[in-house]
């Protein structure tokens, strides 16, 4: 058997499953996105984690909330399937979180396994820089001060 010309070494063609994307109010585990797209032909599983931080432009944040469009599912099921068909990975699984979070609180998870570690990095880069390229969820933070904002709204 010939090794795919894009996943040097493999004995098999990348699977390029999408196992989850999804948009959602519950709280987000990376382990558990990551037990969901590990395999016996994945080498590496990569997981990213976008977690609430307390500060943004040098202003201190107490909380934010998540607000998503209607289309955002679809549209992040858009996102992974690009990335998908784009990289040689087995498996990718995104969530995104709408809804009230505390600060350390998970607002992103992406897993990525793949044959190599270069290539699961490459691809979960790939789906972090498009999700918030394309994602149509918007960010209200409340600052310490008793301020708030939106980010990155239209």
């Amino acid at each position: 058997m010939t090794a795919p010309s894009d996943a040097p070494g493999r004995l098999d063609e990348p699977a390029r499953r999408v196992v989850l994307a999804a948009v959602t109010a519950d709280p987000l585990d990376t382990g558990a996105h990551a037990a969901l797209v590990g395999s016996r032909a994945a080498g590496a599983v990569v997981t990213f984690a976008g977690v609430v931080r307390d500060h943004d432009h040098g202003a201190a944040v107490d909380r934010l909330e998540y607000v998503a469009h209607p289309t955002a599912g679809r549209i992040l099921a858009e996102v992974v399937a690009g990335v998908v068909a784009a990289h040689p990975v087995d498996a990718v699984a995104v969530s995104h979180r709408t809804g009230p979070l505390a600060v350390g609180e998970v607002a992103l998870a992406v897993a990525v396994s793949a044959a190599h570690r270069g290539e699961a990095f490459t691809a979960a880069a790939a789906v972090v820089d498009e999700v918030k390229e394309r994602l149509p969820v918007w960010k209200h933070q409340f600052l310490a001060d008793g301020t708030d904002e939106w980010v990155a709204c239209p």
